[in-house]
């Protein structure tokens, strides 16, 4: 035969094998992305009713960190449900879980949960109107509370585009894809910048500021603050402060028109020390830090920081109270008022229209909800709402007294939502004049509920951190549809 032909002909036989490999591979990454993106009816979850359609006009969001869209538990959501009946909002779906107070992340149909399940860390991504499951992650972990709390993580997943952040309770820090749950990117920050424990386990929720993950670690070294290339995981810069990681998160905030990320440092540390940090994301610079923390050495710093027109107010409980610091143009800060009124232990205050509302005191003896005029930090008010209710127990009905206690506030559709720690939810209207209660239910009677209610899509998550005393039920996350009835 003529070489040449022979040669053509071997030619055409290899071509037609990279011909036929390259289309079985395209053929797979299709069928991955189909099933990337279609959920999945093998969820623990159970599904119990599908929500209302949303209401004509309605405004919606994701809710893409802990503390909502914009870092400060304000929902721009509209048209929910006000006047639902005494057994409060129709249960859409609901999920077993595990260990940990970590808040779910929503983006479109995707909810990303982070918990503990057995000796594993797990992230679960669910359909958010069903709980089917898109995909589900895990990794070992050994850790174990030193007061005996809960084992499970602390800080909540951050959703970014297509990727997801978790910062687990030991310290391992994954970016994962948010259609695929594949690790882009992993660091075990305990490990690489020698970080010594927490009281609780890590629980600083990471910011996304940019192109860079923002983490507040506390490590010596000059490492309390990192901030990681979010795409690959590399260090970007590092600030250096004498301060441990305390449980509050990383924000966002334009003081003076420049950009700036405030950091409420002050964890396990002896001397206690700690306080708050302006820092120039940019570089890394800090332009302002002011010492704040409470002199108890079992305390820590938990309650973010609230930024408006250049002020930063910061609350501590066990006796510290709150400041209102100025930051000026120029770098530095100075005191506008102190008051010992309002010392939010973990949950947020919360800014509107020249007052701040808040819930302060470390536990039952001394927990309140508290008026504070922003310019001056004059005390307005202070209520502590007494919620009776009939509990059975043994075949034997009781009355039995609760209230919100360490709860959380959060504004939305013209009114505050607040879910109180034992599973109480109420529609209350918080102003200067004094605070009324709108609606109320109970939706479980579990101690912990700690963590911060998500609103997305008129669909309302809470996580039930205990089990429910009168009913028996296991922890769970639960979907309630809060939409409004169309028409």
């Amino acid at each position: 035969m003529n070489p040449v032909l022979m040669a053509w002909k071997g030619d055409w036989a290899r071509r037609a094998a990279l011909l036929l490999g390259a289309a079985v591979v395209v053929f797979i990454a299709i069928f991955a992305a189909v099933n990337i993106q279609k959920a999945e009816p093998d969820s623990d979850a159970t599904l119990h009713a599908p929500p209302k359609p949303l209401p004509a006009g309605a405004a919606t969001s994701d809710w893409p960190s802990p503390f909502g869209p914009t870092h400060n538990l304000v929902s721009s959501e509209t048209n929910l449900l006000h006047a639902w009946p005494a057994t409060g909002p129709t249960l859409v779906w609901e999920l077993p879980a595990g260990e940990g107070w970590a808040a779910p992340a929503v983006q479109g149909e995707r909810l990303v949960y982070f918990h503990r399940v057995a000796d594993r860390e797990v992230v679960e991504c669910l359909h958010a109107q069903t709980g089917e499951r898109f995909w589900k992650f895990g990794y070992p972990t050994n850790y174990r509370d030193r007061y005996g709390f809960n084992n499970g993580p602390r800080a909540s997943p951050v959703i970014d585009e297509k990727r997801v952040y978790l910062l687990g309770v030991e310290g391992k820090l994954h970016c994962l894809n948010l259609e695929s749950g594949a690790v882009v990117w992993m660091r075990n920050t305990t490990e690489d910048f020698n970080v010594s424990p927490n009281f609780f386990g890590v629980g600083s929720t990471p910011l996304v500021e940019g192109k860079l993950l923002i983490v507040q670690l506390g490590a010596p070294d000059g490492a309390c603050v990192v901030a990681f290339n979010k795409f690959d995981g590399k260090v970007v810069w590092k600030t250096d402060a004498p301060w441990t990681a305390s449980y509050a998160s990383p924000i966002p905030a334009v003081v003076h028109g420049q950009r700036r990320t405030l950091v409420f440092t002050g964890g396990d540390s002896r001397p206690p020390v700690g306080g708050l940090l302006s820092i120039d994301p940019s570089d890394g610079r800090i332009d302002a830090r002011f010492p704040f923390r409470s002199t108890r050495l079992e305390s820590v710093n938990a309650s973010n920081p609230v930024c408006v027109d250049n002020h930063v107010f910061l609350s501590s409980s066990y006796r510290t109270g709150g400041v209102l610091i100025r930051l000026k143009p120029d770098g530095g800060c100075d005191v506008a008022w102190k008051t010992n009124d309002l010392g939010a232990h973990f949950s947020t205050p919360i800014y509107l229209d020249g007052y701040l509302y808040g819930i302060t005191g470390a536990g039952l003896r001394d927990a309140a909800i508290v008026c504070l005029d922003w310019k001056t930090g004059r005390q307005q008010w202070r209520e502590t709402p007494v919620w009776t209710e009939i509990v059975e127990q043994n075949g034997r009905k009781q009355e039995a007294a609760y209230g919100p206690v360490l709860g959380t506030l959060v504004r939305v559709d013209g009114a505050f939502l607040l879910l109180g720690q034992y599973g109480h939810l109420a529609w209350v209207d918080l102003s200067p004049g004094g605070y009324r209660e709108l609606r109320r239910t109970w939706l479980f009677n579990a101690d912990e509920t700690w963590t911060p209610p998500v609103i997305s899509r008129g669909l309302l998550y809470v996580c039930q951190n205990r089990p429910d005393v009168i009913k028996g039920t296991r922890p769970r996350l639960l979907c309630y549809d809060l939409r409004a009835e169309s028409g």
